[in-house]
């Protein structure tokens, strides 16, 4: 078992109660970590460790160009430190190391790129309607921000949050999933290596009712940012709207993969298959609904069929592996019972359906690849968030109908849409409600493209130059050069 701490205050630490918890490699079932249980005295003492690095000490003193010169560093260690981030976060969720192993090779990119506009946002003088009046607007950071990010991609998804805050001038409170703790720990010794000043990164580890839910409560946050389910953004925001948070939220989808009659089918299909099964379905963005022109459903079906039947489950570490394990035990029974409720809603199972009985898969938490075929979009399993290797598949006939189906479910976070049609590529993105559109490709994330979703699926925007702002206030100043004040009390 590895042992882990936590980070306060440039302090490494156990929790204030002494309890650990365990994380398990989802692919061998075995447990192979121990993690600091915190709770809200842990909090407290983050939280206030973080407010005191804000408003004393080196970083509220620090230049916005030498923040950005940190925040360089901090990415340089993370590239020549992806190997070890990418093998803890295998370890703890099961994704392929080639996965893993990309996003943390591309994950300096977000430090580089918020670290150079942290000395570029600049503020306006606006020409005031006022005689003699100078009036100019700046951007000041928030104060403390708390971070909860989820277990499928957790210092992906983390880093969204961390670079903009840090380079905003703010400091920070990460709270990961109980379910994968190991590389956000690992950054914060990365973040020590940097030189950022005591105080300013915080990682407190626990589960959410015990560490997340006093974090957001807590009176010295002043804007939280949550990745996770809708259910669980619905209770951060009404948590966080009792003193006014600022708050940003990333959540759920049930996203559309619109293929058109006119698509090249070959990249379609290799397309709809890494949009869902690649990540074994466990990513928010996930083209869990593949909407397919009647003309090519048959077709397009068979095609998905049989290139997943060459599909090799088992090992993460293993680089012939092409799907790994689900995450958690909680979403393993979630994907096994919505396999049983799209049979009992009548859905065609045409592929998989079932936890893996193949050699070597025995004591991970490995779940066939499944497609379901047969599907309208009243079903459950057409509108709820799987988060698993699962795909439903669903005809239509004309684009009016595929639009209408691809609206019509409470999200909208991301789809996609297939065709040879220039026009249609064009025209259709702005039809659909969804944060995210991909035109004849899936799953293309980027530090300088913003995401977030629209509807049920959150608020707000990560990535890209605007979410930098999220992090900042913008402060109105007027000043009076030569003060003329009239008595109010006299007339004429």
């Amino acid at each position: 078992m590895e042992r882990f701490r936590m980070y306060i205050g440039g302090e490494w630490c156990a929790a204030v109660g002494g309890e650990t918890f365990a994380s398990m490699n989802p692919a061998t079932g075995e447990n192979w970590a121990d993690i600091p249980k915190g709770d809200s005295r842990d909090v407290d003492i983050a939280v206030r460790a973080a407010h005191r690095a804000f408003t004393e000490g080196p970083w509220p003193a620090m230049t916005a160009s030498a923040r950005g010169m940190l925040l360089h560093r901090l990415g340089d260690l993370i590239a020549q430190n992806a190997e070890r981030l990418a093998d803890l976060e295998v370890r703890d969720n099961g994704k392929l190391r080639a996965e893993m192993l990309g996003q943390m090779k591309y994950l300096p990119q977000w430090f580089y790129y918020f670290g150079g506009m942290a000395d570029k946002i600049e503020g306006a003088v606006t020409p005031i309607d006022k005689p003699g009046m100078f009036h100019y607007v700046s951007y000041e950071p928030l104060g403390v921000v708390a971070a909860i990010a989820p277990w499928n991609s957790p210092l992906l998804l983390a880093t969204w949050k961390i670079a903009p805050a840090l380079a905003a001038g703010n400091t920070i409170v990460v709270k990961p999933s109980e379910f994968s703790s190991a590389s956000t720990l690992l950054l914060a010794e990365l973040v020590e290596q940097a030189g950022v000043p005591a105080g300013v990164f915080n990682v407190v580890t626990g589960f959410g009712l015990d560490v997340g839910e006093p974090l957001v409560k807590h009176p010295l946050v002043a804007r939280v940012a949550f990745t996770g389910s809708d259910a669980g953004g619905r209770r951060v925001y009404q948590n966080a709207a009792a003193d006014f948070k600022r708050v940003s939220l990333e959540l759920g989808g049930k996203s559309a993969n619109v293929v058109f009659e006119d698509a090249d089918l070959e990249e379609a299909a290799k397309g709809v298959l890494s949009g869902v099964f690649a990540a074994t379905g466990q990513t928010c963005m996930a083209g869990s609904r593949l909407l397919v022109q009647r003309s090519v459903h048959d077709r397009l079906v068979q095609r998905l069929v049989e290139l997943m039947g060459d599909a090799r489950l088992g090992d993460p570490l293993d680089p012939s592996t092409h799907v790994g394990p689900v995450s958690t035990p909680p979403q393993l029974e979630k994907v096994l019972q919505y396999i049983d409720i799209a049979r009992r809603e009548g859905a065609r199972c045409v592929l998989g359906g079932g936890r893996s009985t193949r050699p070597g898969c025995e004591k991970g938490l490995f779940v066939e690849p499944t497609i379901f075929t047969g599907v309208n979009n009243r079903m459950r399993i057409a509108q709820e968030e799987v988060f698993g290797p699962l795909l439903v598949v669903i005809p239509f006939d004309t684009e009016d109908e595929a639009v209408a189906l691809a609206n019509d479910t409470q999200y909208g976070l991301a789809a996609g849409v297939w065709t040879g049609d220039m026009e249609r590529a064009l025209t259709l993105p702005k039809r659909i409600q969804a944060g995210t559109v991909w035109v004849n490709a899936y799953r293309v994330v980027s530090y300088m493209a913003p995401f977030g979703g629209f509807k049920s699926s959150g608020i707000g925007r990560e990535n890209g130059q605007r979410a930098i702002y999220e992090y900042l206030e913008a402060k109105s100043v007027y000043i009076n050069p030569k003060p003329r004040i009239a008595n109010p009390f006299v007339l004429g």
